[in-house]
């Protein structure tokens, strides 16, 4: 509680410095309020975890007028090169709810699927950029590329671009940002409402006086002691995809003053990633340590066998729950396997340098050179390709292209690997975000045990919990950034312009 009475310093704080708080701290500037952003990192590491994502967002659109709002410099040329076909906001919604298991809170499920649309139209307006995901959701298909999976389009310049572009658009208009600043403790006056921050910088401890505070400052997946605590046995050994500096202190500050603690805390964001990949992003390399072509191939163990249907669905709707799977496996370690007529058919991080993979022209060679065993691969192989049924194979839809007699099967996509040269990656889990944070209404208001709102206290971004329960439509993470942060954003503009009257 504050002693006396704090001076209002700003109108808005927001804390955290990704999607998320971007688009809250823009739409709270956009509102008349003056905003102050707190980012924990120094400047040359901004950007939270968006820095280190594809940039590829999923919305609702009925068809190509809806993708030309967002791209509106796209040529006839290129119109007439793609298929884009239609992805219902109920087809969205759908696709939510069977991932999470019916489990997604409905009003925020409808609020994300409603509002995706509109808000990434919002900040084309702003000056974000988009273009078509060719390199990563499309293939073609005659002379027409067709694209899969729900997703279409993504910031130009990934999530590095996708941030850098934010940044500009905020301080443009007016957000101010202290680096190196991190927040500490909520304040609140005698009636209970949030009326600063105390924060930590450079030159030690200070409170910054407000009328109202937005966290959107990522979730725990930073924090070893709390990945062990609340995911479980052995996730202190996973590698972190992003930022070292999301180690849920506004998940922290907040339970501190009351906050429902809420959503799938046990459950993550985790993908396959790259077997010597750093600890924590890269920040050259971003987000194409991942490796996420493991439908059109094999997934095996050390001791050569596989333990998931790789065919069970497109990868955005499996991947996540497929790199919590690496990491239950022996020594955290999997293998993805191709052979030489779908190489065309990998995605652009399976060619970067520091890549860890092996080719051989025999299957013995190949365990070999990865350190397989090679008898239980070769055995794998074999039974897998003697389980493959005919059928045709199209990489655009669920096929149906399947096995039959083995464990785990092949739903779609199974081709035998059968041509040389073979080539294998080595892969890990790597944790993006976790899935457990505070309970928030359709206003992005932070709530209390008994869901009244906590006065003056706003959540966007990671540290929401209720959305996401066990798995995630590929693109709905950056989808919910920048909606549910600019709903916070807007709604602490509003509160704070009570509060000063």
């Amino acid at each position: 509680m504050a002693n006396a009475p704090l001076q209002t310093d700003y109108d808005v704080v927001v804390v955290g410095a990704g999607n998320a708080a971007l688009s809250a701290a823009i739409a709270a500037r956009e509102q008349g309020s003056s905003v102050l952003m707190l980012e924990k990192a120094p400047d040359y590491f901004r950007g939270g975890n968006t820095y280190f994502t594809g940039g590829i967002i999923r919305f609702a659109y009925e068809g190509i007028d809806d993708i030309k709002e967002l791209i509106p410099d796209m040529g006839a040329e290129e119109e007439a090169s793609i298929d884009v076909g239609r992805y219902t906001e109920n087809q969205y919604y759908e696709d939510l709810m069977r991932v999470t298991q019916g489990l997604s809170d409905p009003e925020l499920a409808q609020i994300l699927v409603s509002q995706a649309r509109p808000t990434l139209r919002w900040l084309q307006e702003k000056g974000v950029r988009f273009v078509l995901s060719f390199g990563r959701q499309a293939f073609k298909v005659g002379d027409r590329y067709r694209f899969w999976g729900g997703l279409i389009v993504e910031a130009v310049g990934a999530g590095k671009g996708l941030s850098d572009q934010q940044f500009d658009v905020a301080e443009r208009n007016g957000v101010e940002v202290r680096y190196h600043t991190k927040g500490v403790r909520l304040i609140q006056d005698n009636r209970g409402r949030v009326v600063g921050i105390t924060v930590q910088g450079p030159d030690g401890f200070e409170d910054v006086g407000c009328h109202s505070v937005v966290l959107a400052c990522g979730g725990f997946e930073a924090n070893a002691e709390m990945r062990t605590r609340y995911l479980g046995q052995g996730w202190e050994l996973a590698k972190v995809r992003g930022i070292p500096y999301n180690t849920g202190d506004g998940i922290k500050m907040a339970l501190d003053i009351g906050a429902q603690s809420h959503g799938h805390w046990s459950g993550c964001h985790a993908v396959a990633w790259d077997l010597n990949a750093p600890a924590f992003g890269d920040r050259v390399v971003t987000e194409l340590f991942q490796k996420h072509s493991y439908p059109f191939g094999l997934i095996v163990d050390v001791n050569g066998h596989r333990f998931v249907d790789e065919g069970a669905d497109f990868r955005n709707y499996t991947y996540v729950a497929y790199g919590r799977e690496v990491l239950k496996q022996p020594q955290r370690v999997a293998f993805q396997i191709f052979d030489d007529k779908v190489k065309h058919l990998l995605r652009d991080e399976y060619h970067i340098p520091q890549v860890t993979m092996a080719t051989a022209d025999t299957i013995e060679q190949l365990a070999d050179r990865l350190d397989i065993d090679r008898e239980g691969l070769v055995q794998e192989i074999a039974a897998y390709n003697a389980a493959v049924q005919d059928g045709e194979y199209n990489p655009t839809i669920l096929d149906g292209k399947h096995t039959e007699g083995i464990e785990p099967p092949k739903t779609n996509w199974a081709l035998p690997i059968d041509t040389p040269p073979y080539l294998g990656y080595a892969v890990t889990c790597g944790i993006t975000f976790t899935f457990g944070g505070l309970k928030i209404d359709n206003q992005c208001r932070v709530l209390d045990e008994e869901d009244v709102p906590l006065p003056g206290l706003y959540a966007a971004g990671e540290l929401v919990g209720g959305l996401f329960y066990h798995n995630y439509p590929g693109g709905s993470g950056l989808a919910a950034g920048a909606v549910f942060g600019k709903i916070a954003g807007t709604s602490a503009a509003d509160a704070a312009k009570s509060a000063g009257e």
